[in-house]
């Protein structure tokens, strides 16, 4: 059935405004504003989506995705559709049980238009319907509706298609009903399913246009919880013609073995799983050769990205288990030794999955960030334990491999530590000894600071020239530094050049991190336009993300972008940061016949202190890009394929993408 937009007007009706408030006495009843069926939303729909810039887009496709998620939990779906159409308006189609269409008489409406057009309606509520779900408390699919432009959702029944259109939350026809034919694009080979067909309002969101990385990585996300269900990505959008499909048979486990690819697993995925009444435990944990952890916890396929409850009760498992496995097998020598918490990071890539009633979830805010329910750790805590005693049982080599790796972290731990006692006096690391190499800022307020990690000190002593001493500090970066991807704590605080950017910080490094003491709120790498500048530029950013990365998080890492050029001619003289803004000025200042002098910048050095001034430091003009992760798992396995120990990755990036390299010789 072709899709049509419903284009005809409909004048609203009026609403008295109340009149002002002139005094305590005259605020009464006729003050008070009912707000009916889906208006609350429009008025406030941050309270419903979060925000709505690009985030609050792309969380009213995923409630969408996660009805259809929630047929596939509750076992009727098998496929998901999801297209980004040429006009903009986003499309989702599973084949599940198909959204009830038979009348409501309470209402004198269908269930499809209730479920559409009302909060808290929907089969989440008496757990009847769905055990389990990742739906927006019910409200999801009337919520999208009315942030919606338009909207046409389609039920496929039998031989059946019932269909109603809507905007802005409001049902613009009445429920329709014709037959199949050969144009449908439900799956034939199921009886039934539900299509949904959205435009977001622009009234409501900063964009509306849809970024098909964003949603491939939460269908990529979603395919590895719901263990053969098959997605089906479509991007039809003007010159945006792509395709993708997702369909994993191990569910958590090939993902923590995706998470640890290219790093050097050191046995088989473990795997957990246990029910306990109406909850049910799954969780898949694999050690790698590298130092870096990488757990991630989700809640009926929500992703709890600040954890809670179910990922404190796995973390305090893993640490019992351990302890009591080599106790046990008699690898502690002094009644003292034992793993702490933080020991059994290192390596450690896990997924910890709770699949729960969802009327009993407690989420920590409406974003669902943190799971609160207090009952669920000591569940979580005993399944893990459990599963992981008999697992270090029945495969002792692997629980030794595991038990080595915990001891090498432990023994990295009480080196650092002694490291930061032997060379720095107590609380140096937290900033009170400052490097002599520091040119600090006068400034002591963190929010106006700045510092600049400058590569090589002839460019730092310019750089000190030029600044404004109020408030940017300069600390000089010399020569190739650690490659932290590499390097265990201890080894870090040894090194020269990193140990000095840890104390100008003055926040910590490790378990002593204390991110309030941070001195600066603006961190700025700013290195030479050349291969070595890039290189120095990528060792510092793999250092603030394996172990600073908070700084990252909280948007206080930055780039500087000096210019790449100085056009002169005559005493007219202006810089270009690209080839293209290169041109653009070449092409301003041909106006005369006079010759201009295009000089290109190999480095800082090459600037005076007023010139790097202008055109890096000052406020005013220069050009600062922030660093920001949009994509956890990607981010990580750049690090690790970039600056990790193994070779074949690396060397096959660098063959696929040498033709790209912009290399200037």
């Amino acid at each position: 059935m072709a899709l049509k937009k419903t284009t005809k007007k409909t004048k609203p009706k009026a609403r008295k405004t109340p009149a002002p408030i002139k005094s305590e006495s005259d605020y009464s009843a006729k003050h008070i504003q009912v707000l009916e069926g889906l208006e609350p939303v429009r008025k406030r729909p941050a309270m419903y989506i979060g925000s709505t810039d690009v985030i609050g887009l792309h969380e009213s496709l995923r409630e969408i995705i996660d009805n259809a998620v929630d047929e596939a939990l509750a076992g009727f779906a098998k496929n998901i559709w999801i297209t980004f159409n040429a006009d903009g308006s986003s499309t989702v189609i599973d084949d599940g049980r198909g959204i009830p269409v038979d009348m409501m008489p309470q209402y004198k409406k269908s269930a499809l238009e209730i479920v559409m057009t009302k909060l808290h309606a929907g089969g989440k509520f008496g757990g009847s319907a769905y055990k389990i779900s990742g739906g927006l408390h019910g409200v999801g699919a009337s919520v999208v509706n009315a942030l919606s432009e338009w909207m046409r959702v389609e039920v496929k029944r039998g031989s059946k298609i019932y269909s109603q259109e809507y905007a802005r939350g409001n049902a613009k026809t009445k429920l329709l009903e014709t037959k199949i034919d050969s144009k449908t694009d439900f799956s034939p080979n199921n009886p039934s399913g539900t299509k949904v067909i959205f435009f977001p309002d622009k009234q409501i969101f900063s964009t509306i246009v849809f970024d098909f990385d964003t949603v491939k990585k939460a269908i990529r996300e979603r395919a590895y919880l719901v263990p053969k269900l098959y997605f089906h990505f479509k991007d039809v959008r003007e010159d945006q013609l792509r395709e993708v499909n997702y369909y994993f048979e191990g569910g958590i486990t090939s993902l923590v073995e995706k998470l640890n690819e290219n790093k050097g697993p050191l046995h088989e995925a473990i795997f957990i799983k246990k029910q306990e009444a109406d909850v049910e435990v799954e969780a898949s944990l694999q050690y790698n050769n590298g130092y870096v952890e990488n757990v991630q916890s989700y809640v009926n396929v929500i992703n709890t990205v600040n954890g809670g409850t179910h990922l404190t009760g796995f973390r305090m498992a893993l640490t019992r288990a351990i302890n009591d496995y080599g106790k046990k097998i008699g690898s502690f020598k002094d009644e003292g030794d034992y793993i702490t918490g933080d020991d059994t990071k290192e390596g450690l890539s896990a997924v910890v999955f709770i699949k729960m009633p969802q009327d009993r979830i407690q989420f920590e805010g409406q974003t669902k960030g943190k799971l609160g329910n207090a009952e669920i750790q000591p569940i979580v805590q005993t399944a893990i334990k459990e599963g992981l005693s008999t697992f270090f049982e029945e495969n002792p080599s692997e629980a030794r491999k595991i038990l080595e790796k915990v001891y090498l972290a432990a023994k990295a731990r009480l080196a650092a530590k002694a490291a930061k006692e032997a060379i720095l006096r107590k609380g140096a690391l937290e900033g009170s000894s400052l490097p002599g190499k520091l040119a600090d800022c006068q400034e002591k307020d963190p929010s106006v600071s700045e510092l600049y990690l400058v590569e090589g000190d002839s460019a730092a002593g310019t750089a000190k020239g030029g600044r404004d001493r109020k408030f940017q500090a300069i600390l000089p970066i010399g020569g190739k530094i650690l490659n932290t991807e590499r390097a265990r704590l201890d080894k870090i605080i040894e090194h020269e050049e990193l140990k000095n950017v840890i104390i100008a910080l003055g926040m910590g490094i490790g378990e002593t991190v204390k991110f309030e003491k941070l001195r600066y709120h603006r961190v700025i790498i700013m290195t030479d336009a050349d291969v070595d500048g890039e290189h120095i530029e990528t060792l510092l950013l793999t250092f603030f993300y394996r172990h600073l990365p908070q700084i990252i998080q909280e948007g206080y890492l930055y780039i500087a972008q000096p210019p790449l050029y100085k056009l002169q001619r005559g005493k007219d003289v202006r810089y270009a940061y690209s080839d293209e803004e290169k041109e653009k000025v070449l092409t301003q200042m041909k106006n005369g016949n006079a010759i201009i002098n295009v000089q290109r910048y190999k480095g800082l050095g090459e600037m005076n202190k007023d010139q790097l001034w202008d055109t890096t430091m000052n406020p005013q003009n220069r050009v600062l890009k922030q660093v920001s992760v949009e994509d956890v798992e990607e981010a990580d396995a750049v690090f690790t394929m970039l600056m990790g120990d193994e070779v074949p990755p690396r060397k096959h990036f660098i063959q696929s993408n040498a033709t790209q390299a912009n290399l200037d010789i």
